[in-house]
């Protein structure tokens, strides 16, 4: 089991530890979606100050907590001013993400046309989500594109993942409107 100690940590994982224990995905996002926004809002849980320092060249991951038991793991995100993701997907793992401190663009795409590994999306809902405000990503409705759209402010987000989120599906686009699907193994910055 991965943990890193912050004020708050057991108030936080005990939130989750109760939203993970049911058998209903549905049920589970939308209590760890309430659970992170309350959380968020309270500011009864301080994440390590490793989370926001920003690397310079990519957004960065830490995971903050791994769960054996239960096998969630809980990952900081520190997004540079302008830095963000292609269209992805978690390869068909739950997700709740919620905003910490700044400001995300999050656009859902739909699937509207395969062929191979070639995929035509749609977008089909752009959120501009500030502090304390909470998303679900329950398969197959899990494609979205992330972005910093500050040009001065960092901005740092905290994610739950059904396990953890070792590899996924990148999207990237063609000149003729298809994007082509890629395999990305994903990294974790360091968490001190």
């Amino acid at each position: 089991m991965l943990a890193l100690e912050f004020p708050g940590c057991d108030r936080l994982l005990a939130m989750i530890d109760a939203a993970v224990s049911g058998d209903c995905e549905r049920r589970t996002t939308d209590c760890l979606r309430n659970g992170l926004s309350a959380l968020i809002r309270s500011q009864e849980v301080r994440l390590p100050d490793c989370v926001f320092e920003p690397v310079a060249d990519h957004y960065a991951r830490r995971e903050l907590y791994r769960c054996e038991r239960a096998g969630y793991s809980v990952v900081a995100m520190t997004w540079g001013p302008g830095q963000g993701t292609p269209i992805h997907d978690h390869a068909g793992l739950w997700c709740v993400e919620g905003v910490w401190t700044g400001q995300l663009e999050i656009t859902q795409y739909e699937v509207r046309e395969r062929d191979g590994e070639r995929f035509r999306f749609e977008a089909v809902g752009t959120t501009l989500a500030g502090v304390g405000s909470a998303g679900s990503l329950i398969p197959p409705h899990e494609y979205h594109a992330i972005r910093n759209p500050s040009d001065a402010a960092i901005a740092v987000s905290l994610h739950i993942y059904k396990q953890a989120l070792t590899c996924c599906a990148t999207f990237q686009p063609q000149d003729d409107g298809w994007h082509t699907r890629c395999a990305r193994q994903l990294g974790l910055d360091e968490a001190a």
